[in-house]
């Protein structure tokens, strides 16, 4: 069946860095966007930025843009999350997702998902 499994979260403090990694398994990873998310207690589950198949396009949300880059390595199955200047507001818990069809910010396209990593950011 397919896995993805998050890691790399953990506590930082503000303006650190912490790179969130994905592995992922019984799928045809090439074949895939992927996608990361994240949902803070009492929020609703929101984008954070998604890559193309071949890693030749990739989105962000605004207030990840210049802070966060999304990578993937095809030949390893896995998406990365590489995460700088983090804030207080970027804690969370974040999934990474799998979207057969097409690269997309919005999660009711993305067909498999993670257990999620917890990130904290204290001030």
């Amino acid at each position: 069946q397919v896995q993805l499994v998050e890691s790399g979260g953990g506590l930082v403090q503000a303006g650190g860095s912490l790179r969130l990694s994905c592995a992922a398994s019984g799928l045809t990873f090439g074949s895939y966007a992927m996608g990361w998310f994240r949902q803070a207690p009492g929020k609703e589950r929101e984008f954070v930025a998604s890559i193309s198949w071949s890693g030749g396009s990739t989105y962000y949300a605004n207030s990840v843009k210049g802070r966060f880059t999304i990578s993937r390595d095809n030949a390893k199955n896995t998406v990365y999350l590489q995460m700088n200047s983090l804030k207080p507001e970027d804690t969370a818990v974040y999934y990474c997702a799998a979207a057969r069809d097409a690269n997309t910010r919005y999660w009711d396209e993305y067909d498999y998902w993670g257990q999620g990593t917890q990130v904290t950011v204290s001030s």
